[in-house]
């Protein structure tokens, strides 16, 4: 992985910083990773918000980091919105400032990201969608709801084995303020470390 984003990694692998309530908003990812392994089935997990802009994208990425930290393989990891809009640029820049190699690869109203963590490994594509978009998987997935709203609102994903709401605060309410850049920091760093735990205990 790339240097600074190693160093990243090494800052936020303490999860006693876990409370024991999201732990056990976790243990239903950790199950379903943990099913899948012990059958050697592939390990589709589909992060779904209402927009797909911001925690959704945030989630997908760093779930992939830390399935290839821990070793885990065949996990595959994608995002979705019950619409489509636009990756939010200030989540690249976080991904960026946080050691990520994130590169704009078509420039329209909505942009297409290749985001990398390491030189030897496939990017990570990053662009909006709705969850049942052709890129993502159509059978055998697990659907996270990482926001309230697309949660309520979205009560059926056609294709997912199973549902699982991990919601996080949207750091949009920071947009336009002083605070905005450590907003989106914290709660990436957030979904970092308990995507970090989720794959810590894998038992491969």
């Amino acid at each position: 992985m790339y240097k600074n984003l190693a160093e990243t990694i090494r800052g936020i692998i303490d999860v006693r910083t876990i409370s024991e309530e999201r732990k056990t908003i976790l243990q239903p990812l950790i199950d379903y990773v943990q099913q899948n392994e012990n059958s050697g089935a592939n390990i589709n997990i589909n992060f779904i918000c209402t927009h797909n802009s911001r925690r959704s994208h945030l989630a997908q990425v760093w779930a992939q980091v830390a399935s290839a930290y821990f070793n885990i393989p065949n996990v595959y990891c994608y995002s979705g919105g019950t619409e489509e809009t636009a990756l939010f640029p200030k989540v690249a820049e976080t991904l960026t400032d946080q050691g990520f190699d994130v590169s704009k690869i078509a420039e329209t109203d909505n942009p297409v990201y290749a985001i990398k963590y390491s030189d030897n490994t496939l990017p990570i594509i990053g662009f909006s969608k709705k969850y049942d978009s052709p890129f993502n998987p159509e059978l055998a997935f697990v659907a996270v709801m990482t926001c309230s709203q697309a949660d309520g609102g979205c009560p059926f994903i056609a294709g997912a084995e199973k549902r699982i709401p991990i919601t996080f605060e949207d750091p949009k309410i920071s947009d336009g303020t002083p605070e905005q850049a450590q907003v989106y920091a914290e709660r990436s760093l957030q979904i970092a470390t308990e995507m970090f735990y989720v794959f810590s205990t894998i038992k491969s």
